[in-house]
């Protein structure tokens, strides 16, 4: 198998909390020296210049983050009115942070039920949330919550103009449905 492919699958998967050389030797189940050499092989590889990405070590760990060099064109993609429309994923993302913050992503995952790593980037990008702390939970990972240019965008003056919730309608309406497709019909 190349390691070589696995590592860069690994440090996409995990985005931007990265991986450290503990993870890397205990995923892949080589040394210490063999870790460090993969990961040079690899940022070597992304050093080229028709590679979009880069190998950075940043806190205490490795992460895949894009060229700086490139900036210009990442600004024009988030700044570009066709791509500020924001898709039902973003918005359920973001509903869910505005009403939750502040809230760790693995949070908004566990609502979600999906992984929401590329959306809450995007967000960020967009300037729509924020980090605003690190949760005490294990590994301290980031907290987040919504930015003035959220209100802005939904037209709020502030977080309390946002609608309230009731939640019991969701179960009440699960439980009907139950009720009324699973109704036990008596036989003669």
């Amino acid at each position: 198998m190349n390691l070589l492919g696995v590592l860069e699958g690994l440090l996409f998967v995990v985005g931007e909390e990265g991986l450290t050389l503990e993870q890397i030797t205990d995923i892949l189940d080589i040394n210490l020296e063999e870790a460090k050499n993969l990961l040079l092989e690899l940022k070597k590889s992304y050093e080229a210049d028709n590679r979009g990405i880069r190998i950075n070590y940043l806190g205490d760990a490795f992460k895949l983050t894009t060229k700086k060099e490139h900036k210009e064109y990442y600004q024009k993609l988030i700044l570009n009115p066709e791509n500020n429309t924001l898709s039902q994923a973003a918005l359920e993302t973001l509903a869910i942070i505005a009403y939750k913050q502040p809230i760790t992503r693995v949070e908004i995952d566990s609502i979600r039920g999906v992984s929401t790593i590329h959306i809450v980037r995007k967000l960020l990008a967009k300037g729509l949330i924020k980090e605003v702390g690190k949760s005490t939970m294990p590994g301290h990972p980031n907290l987040y919550g919504t930015t003035k240019e959220f209100l802005d965008y939904f037209g709020l003056a502030t977080i309390k103009d946002l609608p309230e919730i009731k939640e019991n309608i969701i179960e009440n309406k699960e439980k009907e449905l139950f009720t009324s497709i699973y109704k036990e019909t008596e036989e003669n």
